[in-house]
Parts: C-alpha cells; sequence; structure tokens
C-alpha cells in the first residue's frame, strides 16, 4: 500500500518521538501494520522501541541467573519459591514467563552416524496405536517392531497389550521370521527389559536374560534420554504410523497383522537401503540374513502363566473374563496357561479346561458340560436329601427303600 509523504511523517513521529507501538501507530493512522514498519525500516533510523519499566524481579535477577546457571533444568515453580522466600511479591503465573526470558538455551549437539556391521544388531520398540473396542473391552493396541540395523528390515507384529509375554512373542516372532539373531539387541530402557537402572549399573528383567541366553544375544539399553542411539527403530515406527497405519481398515487385530506381514515384505522391502543405496531393504536382507546366528531348536516359551483361585462357584477369572472349569475343582488354587487364542486351565500338572480366549471383559466363557455335570450333580444331592428327611422322619422306612 502506497503511504502519502503527510503519513509517514506521521509515523515518524509518532513511533520515534511519541514512542508509539506499531499497531498504536497503524490503529490510529488507519494503515496496516505491515506498511508501518516498511516505512520504519526505509527511514533507516534506529528502532527505539518501549520503554523498559522497573520491574518487581529486577532485585533477584542476579540471584535467579546464578541459579539458572547452576541448575539449567530447574523447574521455575522450583525457583519462584526459592525468590519468594527472599521476598519476591510477585505472583507465580507471570513469574514463569519472566523466567522463560532469561534461562540458558541449552547448546546445539552433534551426533556421529552410527553404523553397524551385517547381522550385528537389531534395534526393538514399542508403538501406541491407539485403542480397539472389543465388546464392553477397550484394548491398546500396540505394535512392536524389531529392525535388523544395517539391512533395516522390519518386523511388525501388533497386541492388545505391551506386557512381558507380548514383548518375548514379538522377539520370537521377529527372529522366527528372519531365520537367525543378530548378536545385539538395543532397548530404550522399558520395564519388560530393565527393572532398574543407576547410571551405568542395570538390573535386566530375569525374564529377558532368559530369553537372550536362549538365543545367545546381548541385551543393550540405550543411555537414558538417549534415543538418537536406536533411531532406526524410531525412524521404523514414524514410517509405520506414515506409510502403513494411517486410514488404514481392518476387521481385527489378526486381519491387520496380515496386511503388516504383506506390507513388510512388499512397500516396506522396496525401499532403498540407506547402507547401500544399490540394494533394496529386501536384497540388502538377504545378504544379511547368512550373517545372522543360528536360531536353537525350539522356540522359546511365551504362555502366560498365572496362578488362580477357584471360589465355590465352577469359574476362574483371568483377564478380565471368568471361564468355566469342572466343578470338583473349585475351592482350591489352579494354574492358567494362555497363549494368544487359548486358555488352559491345570490341576497341577492335568489340564481340566480348554477354552477359547476372549478380549471382551465381564464374559462367561463356559464349556456346556462343565454346568450340565453340576446340575446333575445338584439334582442327584436333592434326591439323596428326600431320602435322608424320609428316614429321619420314619426310621422304619429304611428297610423299604432298601429293597
Amino acid at each position: 500500500m502506497a503511504l502519502s509523504p503527510e503519513i509517514e511523517a506521521q509515523i515518524l513521529r509518532y513511533y520515534h518521538a511519541e514512542r508509539w507501538r506499531i499497531g498504536t501507530i497503524a490503529t490510529e493512522l488507519h494503515v496496516p501494520r505491515d506498511s508501518v514498519a516498511r516505512v520504519l525500516a526505509q527511514a533507516g533510523l534506529p528502532a527505539l522501541g518501549p520503554v523498559r519499566r522497573p520491574s518487581a524481579i529486577d532485585p533477584y535477577l542476579p540471584f535467579i541467573l546464578e541459579t539458572l546457571t547452576q541448575f539449567p533444568r530447574l523447574r521455575a515453580s522450583r525457583v519462584y519459591d526459592m525468590v519468594k522466600g527472599r521476598g519476591y511479591p510477585g505472583r507465580p503465573d507471570h513469574f514463569r514467563h519472566l523466567i522463560a526470558r532469561h534461562r540458558p538455551r541449552p547448546k546445539a549437539e552433534a551426533y556421529l552416524r552410527l553404523r553397524t556391521l551385517p547381522g550385528e544388531q537389531m534395534q526393538v520398540d514399542w508403538g501406541h496405536f491407539g485403542h480397539l473396542e472389543i465388546g464392553r473391552a477397550r484394548r491398546p493396541l500396540m505394535g512392536f517392531v524389531a529392525v535388523l540395523s544395517w539391512s533395516r528390515q522390519i518386523f511388525l507384529r501388533f497386541y492388545l497389550g505391551a506386557y512381558m509375554e507380548n514383548f518375548l512373542r514379538g522377539h520370537v516372532g521377529a527372529l522366527t521370521a528372519w531365520g537367525g539373531c543378530p548378536r545385539v539387541a538395543l532397548y530404550d530402557n522399558p520395564k519388560s527389559a530393565v527393572l532398574e537402572r543407576q547410571g551405568s549399573v542395570i538390573r535386566f528383567h530375569p525374564t529377558l536374560l532368559a530369553l537372550a541366553g536362549h538365543y545367545r544375544f546381548e541385551p543393550r539399553p540405550v543411555a537414558v534420554a538417549r534415543g538418537n542411539e536406536k533411531g532406526r527403530v524410531e525412524r521404523a515406527i514414524r514410517f509405520i504410523r506414515d506409510a502403513f497405519f494411517a486410514g488404514r481398515r481392518f476387521t481385527d487385530v489378526d486381519d491387520l497383522n496380515a496386511q503388516a506381514d504383506a506390507w513388510v515384505i512388499g512397500p516396506a522391502g522396496e525401499r532403498r537401503c540407506p547402507e547401500d543405496e544399490a540394494l533394496t531393504v529386501h536384497e540388502a536382507f538377504e545378504q544379511e540374513r547368512t550373517r545372522l546366528l543360528t536360531l536353537p531348536g525350539n522356540a522359546f516359551p511365551t504362555d502366560e502363566v498365572k496362578a488362580v483361585c477357584a471360589g465355590k462357584t465352577p469359574y476362574v477369572r483371568f483377564d478380565l473374563n471368568d471361564y468355566s472349569i469342572p466343578h470338583t475343582c473349585v475351592a482350591r488354587t489352579l494354574s492358567v496357561v494362555a497363549s494368544l487364542d487359548q486358555v488352559r486351565v491345570l490341576d497341577g500338572q492335568t489340564v481340566v479346561a480348554t477354552h477359547r480366549r476372549s478380549y471382551d471383559r465381564r464374559q462367561q466363557i463356559e464349556v456346556p458340560e462343565h454346568i450340565a455335570t453340576l446340575v446333575a450333580h445338584k439334582h442327584q444331592a436333592a434326591a439323596h436329601r428326600g431320602t435322608d428327611h424320609l428316614v429321619q422322619a420314619v426310621p422304619t422306612s429304611r428297610e423299604l427303600l432298601t429293597q
């Protein structure tokens, strides 16, 4: 917008002499803000800006700057408590904005490009993909993602939860699909892998150590808050979200996993391998496969095993649902052994019930024979009770009943 010389002169006078703000000048002269800023820039005069007024925080700035220099990650609420104890009269909400101006900015950090040898390393992590409504249950949809660091071959499997048994199933599925095992597995300190960590002192989950011993790989957590050390799996999860999961339709988890398998073989395997752009990921994986460790003859057990107490009714509760058992097994402690699609109830080493697993909630999953046997037993008991009452009332009827 072209402005007249008179308007330009007024803009310069209001800004430099009266120290009006650009927005105020634009409002009063009915001109765009951009035009006001352009006139000021073309004038080549130093912009004086607004006058800084004294603030209640000024006497405490030396202490605040010294504290933030020593503890740059200290929360503003804690700094506020410290200066308030020294007499600061201001409110905490405004104090946060003041602290943000003076907090030291973290220095930019450079990272080395990490390279690995074929067959040397895989990176493992969970990705959260929302929830699924199954009947009355709302289950988290978790994606187990493992990536071979050299070829970038992806293994993707979806589960209804990120608990330990699914973590194990993901490992076994990945190693089986690849036909071998790398020598090192990198993790981002999940509870399924690391129970406790103090610096370099790490207490691994004993079940993960058993898995690693079975397949002969080394579990290795990355440093705390160092996601760049396992950037391959982080990027793979982002790639899965954008290129596979976004907008995808599926009927259930089995259907989703079938689509994931086809996608891993197809589009995901047709990418160029970053380690050797002359190869696709699938071609690089075929080369890396020969460098993997040989798998043992038997797979690591991944069934869920849980002790359950059967009460007076012929049911045991497992994973939000009740499963029927024979009435002869009530009032004792039993064991539940569950796979992804089957629930078995054991009394010692004897299987007393087998059911299809339900991922709904508050359901009674029954074997008809269990209930029918209990009903027949109750009817037989009722007949015996009637005989006992008759004998007690008429003792001489015992001889008649025995004939």
